[in-house]
């Protein structure tokens, strides 16, 4: 059996405008750390929220989840926190 771990980073952006640079920045540098990326903000025709939520599903490198997470901690004005779900995988796959 493998050990496998599922890293969450969940990032709160509290004015968008102001840290977007800054945060692309640091998901850029590891981005091939990440596997998955999805972007929450309330938007209409009218209205654009300056707050977000940015969710990462991170490959399996828990050392740079870590180091992620510490670069945007020192970012003034957004929040992360990571979840990681760790189980032993047998490989086998599920039946259909």
């Amino acid at each position: 059996m493998n050990r496998e771990l599922h890293i969450i980073v969940a990032i709160h952006i509290t004015d968008r405008i102001r840290h977007a640079g800054e945060l692309q920045q640091i998901l850029s540098q590891y981005g091939c750390y990440i596997k998955t990326r999805l972007g929450l903000h309330e938007a209409s025709d009218s209205y654009c929220s300056t707050n977000g939520i940015i969710i990462l599903e991170m490959l399996g490198n828990e050392s740079k989840a870590d180091s992620m997470v510490a670069e945007i901690e020192n970012i003034v004005g957004v929040e992360v926190q990571k979840i990681v779900f760790d189980h032993e995988s047998d490989n086998m796959s599920s039946p259909a």
